[in-house]
């Protein structure tokens, strides 16, 4: 299927994850890593008029000329941008209007397919911007997660999902051989510049968990006191750890002696045996520390991923966001989309329940800052 026919199939996507909100759930941003849905809304549709349509459509007027400032993420190349932390701010336009914008683009997007669908350059535009929209459905759901997280009342979502209750067959350790593995994305299937630039590394031998920790593996940690000793804990996550008073995973609260979580189903009580979820690099690496053990690298987890099964959590490794050799930032705006955040910031691994369809390969490196948990993160881990 070629991106413009893949096009209306993951546009009409992201309006059926938004079908399940009220009026008043489109607008909220308790903090500043989170965006409201409507904002996801009217920054996926500029990405296709931006890039495509006022670059390769004769005679396309822009919907709106204040639209590229308000929805802009971070490319610079474009242009001025409101502050990440003000996006909540955007009462208006109204969100009938983000759907009137989304109806523009896509009746734009029609003509610029029927006159310029063989254009292979074009084309891996498009693809872009599908897999650019993917990237925030996935995003969309975490975001409504907090805004719905944080309300007093817990509602839920879409009471159908269960996610935090997935649980895995046990697994044990299985051991990966010392040799030369290669790591990257060959290019001949879509895959973001960050993973390319196919090379290869030397591993020793290492022994990886079959298994995702699971709920009550970790409450030993938090009933050992876990988030009370400086020992586990790398110095700037206890820092953390002491700053924001965290005593548990992202979404749990004790109430009368039990822990619950919030999922988008509402509130639910925690299912022991299900795989951890919510968990911040530093959490990880603390747990890990007081088990005996380690994260693995980014290396170690593409050279055993095909011995595991991944996808239900993000997976921390303990390796840091940087470019592979011989990486290159593309030319003008598109270079900005992943290269500058090679700073401060840790790789995490496969893929989770919330990442769509065919959108997660064993080369995907997603990457977040270490204090981060409201992505569906969880925690694999290596003997020492």
């Amino acid at each position: 299927m070629s991106p413009f026919e893949q096009y209306p199939i993951i546009r009409a996507h992201t309006e059926y994850l938004c079908s399940f909100l009220q009026a008043e759930d489109y607008v909220p941003q308790p903090v500043p890593f989170v965006s409201p849905p409507k904002w996801h809304l009217a920054h996926s549709t500029w990405f296709f008029e931006e890039f495509l349509l006022k670059k390769h459509l004769e005679g396309y007027i822009e919907f709106d000329a204040d639209f590229g400032y308000l929805f802009n993420s971070y490319y610079n190349t474009v242009g001025k941008r409101i502050l990440r932390a003000q996006r909540g701010n955007i009462t208006r336009p109204s969100t009938e209007k983000i759907y009137d914008y989304r109806r523009h683009v896509d009746r734009h997007m029609e003509i610029l397919a029927r006159t310029k669908n063989t254009d292979p350059e074009l084309q891996g535009t498009v693809l872009l911007g599908l897999n650019h929209e993917q990237q925030h459905q996935e995003l969309l759901l975490t975001d409504i997660k907090y805004i719905l997280g944080h309300n007093p009342l817990f509602p839920a979502y879409n009471e159908t999902l269960n996610w935090e209750a997935a649980q895995e067959e046990n697994a044990g350790f299985i051991t990966v051989p010392e040799g030369i593995y290669t790591i990257g994305d060959d290019g001949n299937g879509f895959s973001f510049d960050n993973e390319h630039g196919v090379h290869k590394v030397l591993l020793d031998a290492f022994e990886i968990s079959g298994n995702l920790v699971t709920n009550a593996e970790y409450m030993e940690f938090i009933e050992a006191g876990g988030y009370s000793n400086f020992r586990y804990w790398l110095d700037e996550g206890w820092s953390w750890v002491l700053g924001n008073d965290i005593h548990a995973p992202m979404y749990w609260h004790n109430i009368d002696g039990k822990w619950y979580q919030y999922t988008l189903g509402g509130l639910q009580q925690v299912h022991s045996a299900a795989m951890l979820t919510h968990i911040s690099f530093y959490e990880a690496a603390a747990y890990a520390e007081w088990k005996g053990m380690r994260l693995p690298t980014e290396f170690e987890w593409e050279a055993a991923s095909r011995q595991l099964n991944w996808g239900n959590r993000w997976e921390w490794t303990h390796s840091a966001y940087l470019p592979y050799p011989r990486f290159r930032k593309p030319e003008g705006a598109i270079g900005e989309y992943n290269g500058k955040f090679m700073i401060n910031q840790m790789v995490l691994r496969g893929a989770s329940c919330a990442t769509p369809a065919g959108h997660s390969r064993n080369t995907y490196r997603n990457f977040f800052h270490p204090d981060e948990r409201w992505q569906f993160t969880g925690i694999r881990l290596v003997k020492l």
